[in-house]
């Protein structure tokens, strides 16, 4: 996976911009991870993956599980940039659905091992890491509340859904499971079977709105 940021283009001592210096660092931790594996990669792993030096990595984080965090939540914003680009809201949202799950099933199985750091060690970093997973629950959560209840009713001419927020969570950690299953059971470069269920799934909580 490719992982952009948001960070703004300040010059850093060498004058090279300190947003290109924390792209990289979140690369770095991405190439080590996947090649040793969270635990075994080491911040001096993450620099030399990044190309930078130990004080750079310092000027930005101040342990690794703090830049596992920031891949976490990058890449989830990526995930999530991708659902959206596949969501249109001027079509009915029945329809819209399984466009958007695959497009964030083929982002999320880019990369099967980044994929299981990602699902698994961070649950492994204690509250920090809950409360990061949490922000990103959250953010996906309200993109598909909002998504679902700014587009027109379904395909076959029926009422708009009105997805509150908890049904909106309920959705997000159904997916977030079908994900861990496949990891769990070796499948995690073949997501694509799962924009199925999770068709199903998001189209079934969206259609109680309706009662």
């Amino acid at each position: 996976m490719s992982i952009a940021t948001e960070k703004p283009a300040l010059a850093g001592p060498s004058g090279e911009p300190v947003h290109e210096h924390y792209s990289r660092l979140l690369e770095g931790m991405a190439r080590a991870v996947a090649a040793k594996g969270y635990a075994e990669t080491t911040i001096a792993d993450i620099v030399r993956e990044a190309a930078v030096s130990r004080r750079t990595f310092y000027e930005h984080f101040t342990t690794k599980s703090e830049c596992l965090i920031a891949l976490y939540e990058a890449a989830s914003k990526l995930a999530l940039r991708a659902v959206s680009e596949a969501f249109d809201p001027a079509h009915p949202w029945h329809a819209q659905v399984e466009r958007a799950m695959t497009a964030y099933f083929d982002y999320l199985a880019q990369d099967p091992v980044l994929l299981r750091t990602l699902f698994i060690e961070i649950l492994g970093l204690g509250m920090p890491g809950l409360a990061a997973r949490r922000r990103v629950n959250d953010e996906i959560a309200s993109f598909i509340q909002l998504a679902i209840n700014g587009s027109s009713g379904n395909a076959h001419g029926g009422p708009a859904a009105h997805l509150t927020s908890e049904m909106a969570m309920t959705v997000v950690g159904g997916i977030n499971e079908l994900v861990l299953q496949s990891i769990e059971q070796n499948r995690a470069g073949d997501l694509s079977q799962l924009v199925a269920p999770a068709t199903r799934l998001v189209r079934a909580v969206a259609a109680e709105s309706f009662r």
